[in-house]
C-alpha cells in the first residue's frame, strides 16, 4: 500500500555530507546497490545514481508510487526516460541544469586545443623519447559552430571567447536571439555547416537528435574540420564517422561514443586524428559542490511546497 504522505528522499550521497537539506524529510541514501534502503512506495523525492546507467535508474520507478520528484544529477534525461512509463501522474522530472556545465565546457576547450594541438601525437612522442616538432593549427582565427546551444553551449561559449575565434555560430532545437547574436535554428545545419573548421555537439539526446551526425551532416562539413562530441555517443552515426576518419577528410574529440564504453577491438579506438576520453566530461572535482547545491536547493523548495527548479516535464 502506498503512502498518501511519504516523506522519504532517495539520496546517492550521505545526508550529512550535505549542508543546507531542510528538516522534517527521512534521507535515505541509495548509490544503486542491489538492496533498497527503504520500502520504494514511501518515496517522494528521487535522485536518480549518477553515471549507474539506465538500468539502475529505471529499477525503483515502477514500485515509487507515490514519487513527486525525480531529479537526475546530470543534464540529460535520457537514461530515465525509458522508466517514465512507469510513474503515475503528475510526477515532476529535473535535470542538473547548473552542475555539469563547468566541467563539460572544460573538456570541450581541452579536446579541441589537444586535437588542433597534436597533443595525442606527443604523448606518443614521449613514450618513445622522441622529439616531434611541427607546424600545428590554431584556434585562434577558427570558425566554431556549437550545436546544442542550451546552457552547457553558452559556457562552451564563454570559454572560447578569449581564443580569438573568427566566429562562433550558435545553433539550438528553434531560433532565437542572444545577447551575443542570433542561435540559429537545427534545420539550417546544411548551410552552416561548410562554413565551420570545428563543429562542438553539446545537444541533449532524444529522438530528434539521435542519429543527427550522420552521412549528411558529415558530408556537409568541410574537409580537415574537426568534430567534438560532449553530448551523447549516439548523436553521431558511428559508421558513418569511422568512414570520414578512416579516409582522413575529418578529424574526432570524442568524450562519448555508441556504443559506450567503446569496447576493446572497435575500429574506432585507432582510427586517424581522433582524440578519445571515457564520458569524463562532468566528472570532475567541480560535480559534487554544484550537486549538492543543487539538491539542498530542490529539496528546501519541495519541503516548503514551492516550486522545484529544472523543470524537464511532468508525467501525464
Amino acid at each position: 500500500m502506498t503512502s498518501a504522505s511519504a516523506t522519504d528522499v532517495w539520496l546517492p550521497f550521505d545526508a550529512d555530507e550535505i549542508e543546507g537539506l531542510p528538516e522534517g524529510l527521512n534521507y535515505r541514501f541509495w548509490d544503486g546497490g542491489r538492496d533498497y534502503p527503504a520500502d520504494p512506495s514511501d518515496c517522494a523525492f528521487y535522485v536518480v545514481p549518477y553515471m549507474k546507467g539506465p538500468e539502475v535508474a529505471v529499477r525503483p520507478l515502477q514500485e515509487m508510487r507515490a514519487v513527486q520528484v525525480v531529479q537526475t544529477l546530470s543534464a540529460g534525461i535520457d537514461h530515465v526516460q525509458p522508466g517514465l512509463g512507469l510513474l503515475p501522474a503528475g510526477v515532476r522530472l529535473c535535470n542538473a541544469k547548473g552542475v555539469h556545465e563547468a566541467s563539460t565546457a572544460e573538456l570541450a576547450l581541452a579536446l579541441v586545443l589537444a586535437s588542433l594541438r597534436g597533443f595525442p601525437g606527443f604523448v606518443h612522442g614521449q613514450d618513445k623519447e622522441e622529439w616531434r616538432s611541427g607546424f600545428y593549427p590554431a584556434l585562434a582565427d577558427k570558425s566554431v559552430l556549437v550545436v546544442g546551444y542550451g546552457s552547457i553551449g553558452a559556457a562552451i561559449e564563454d570559454r572560447l571567447e578569449p581564443f580569438e575565434c573568427a566566429r562562433v555560430v550558435r545553433v539550438a532545437r528553434s531560433a532565437r536571439a542572444t545577447a551575443r547574436g542570433p542561435v540559429h535554428a537545427i534545420e539550417e545545419l546544411p548551410a552552416l555547416l561548410p562554413e565551420a573548421d570545428i563543429v562542438i555537439l553539446s545537444t541533449p539526446l532524444n529522438p530528434s537528435t539521435q542519429g543527427l551526425v550522420g552521412p549528411g551532416f558529415l558530408a556537409a562539413m568541410r574537409d580537415g574540420a574537426l568534430l567534438v562530441n560532449v553530448a551523447r555517443g549516439a548523436v553521431v552515426d558511428t559508421a558513418a564517422l569511422l568512414s570520414e576518419l578512416e579516409s582522413g577528410r575529418l578529424r574526432a574529440a570524442l568524450d562519448v561514443t555508441d556504443p559506450e564504453p567503446l569496447p576493446a577491438g572497435h575500429p574506432l579506438w585507432h582510427a586517424p586524428h581522433t582524440l578519445i576520453t571515457p564520458h569524463v566530461g562532468g566528472s570532475t572535482s567541480a560535480f559534487l559542490p554544484r550537486a549538492k547545491r543543487l539538491l539542498a536547493g530542490q529539496l528546501t523548495r519541495f519541503a516548503a511546497g514551492e516550486a522545484v527548479d529544472n523543470l524537464v516535464l511532468t508525467t501525464g
